[in-house]
């Protein structure tokens, strides 16, 4: 496995990647490597002629100091991870690289309802902070196909309009189907901040959305909304809960009739002990 530490370094080596026709898939991460990840890589491995997976924990991206310094790193244990599998390129860069200067770390884009909305509400300042790493990672590596999971939905829908709208890049992003333990729990990097209690009950998320998916039309999105926080609110070890939303899944707003859109998704976002955890699940549609 390729190993690159400078953005220039990179650059010169992907020039001659494309110079010689191979196609680029792209997975960003923040590490603490888990099966969620590794679907994303496999899949863009059998997609693309060569792939780049990036490891770089984003200071610009967490609202809660307490969340950046307890974020797991584990590079090491990445790196042989990603060598099990046969991934080809890793990128792992420092934060002079990323941001050699203060101006990328200011950098900020208008994505109007879609950050003020859910996680925007809650995390005031998230969203810029991860469009300002993605912008600067694409800066650095002009792929074909960028790698997502489904998990972190609202972020696919911020990084779309990113690339799509705002940057105009000739970019492909895929969206892969949230990893999920086999009691449903989605695969994350905070799980293993869980206790054992605190673990078992985070599987009301999955046991909550499935409700939600299976009751569907049966009632109305408000009274199947209201139903399913008090389904929430039953679980002692879940301290807060930031929201369970149903909305439009193209804009995020909220649907009032199972008719306003084609697809409709269920996001929801809690704290279990002093682990804030999120998930979603489409109600109506699929990605």
């Amino acid at each position: 496995m390729h190993i690159f530490k400078k953005a220039s370094d990179i650059k010169q080596f992907i020039h001659n990647l494309k110079a010689a026709g191979h196609s680029l898939g792209f997975v960003p991460t923040m590490g603490a490597l888990h099966e969620g990840h590794l679907q994303l890589i496999r899949r863009a491995m059998s997609e693309n002629d060569e792939v780049i997976v990036s490891i770089f924990v984003n200071p610009t991206q967490f609202d809660e100091a307490s969340d950046f310094s307890h974020y797991p790193r584990s590079t090491a244990a990445d790196i042989l991870l990603l060598e099990s599998i046969r991934c080809p390129i890793l990128f792992l860069p420092g934060e002079e690289e990323i941001y050699p200067d203060e101006a990328l770390r200011r950098r900020k884009f208008d994505f109007g309802y879609l950050e003020k909305t859910m996680e925007g509400a809650h995390r005031p300042g998230h969203f810029q902070g991860v469009a300002q790493v993605v912008s600067r990672l694409l800066d650095i590596i002009p792929a074909d196909r960028l790698y997502l999971g489904q998990k972190d939905y609202q972020q696919v829908k911020i990084i779309h309009r990113l690339v799509h709208d705002i940057l105009n890049l000739p970019l492909e992003i895929v969206v892969c189907p949230t990893a999920r333990e086999v009691d449903g729990l989605a695969i994350s990097s905070r799980n293993v901040r869980l206790s054992k209690e605190e673990r078992q009950a985070a599987t009301a998320l999955y046991k909550t959305l499935d409700w939600a998916r299976k009751a569907g039309s049966r009632m109305t999105p408000e009274a199947l909304k209201n139903q399913a926080v008090e389904m929430l609110m039953q679980v002692p070890e879940i301290r807060e809960i930031a929201y369970f939303e149903i909305v439009n899944a193209d804009t995020l707003s909220p649907v009032s009739s199972w008719v306003d859109s084609s697809r409709i998704i269920a996001c929801l976002a809690v704290r279990i002990g002093e682990v804030r955890l999120i998930d979603n699940m489409f109600l109506k549609g699929i990605h």
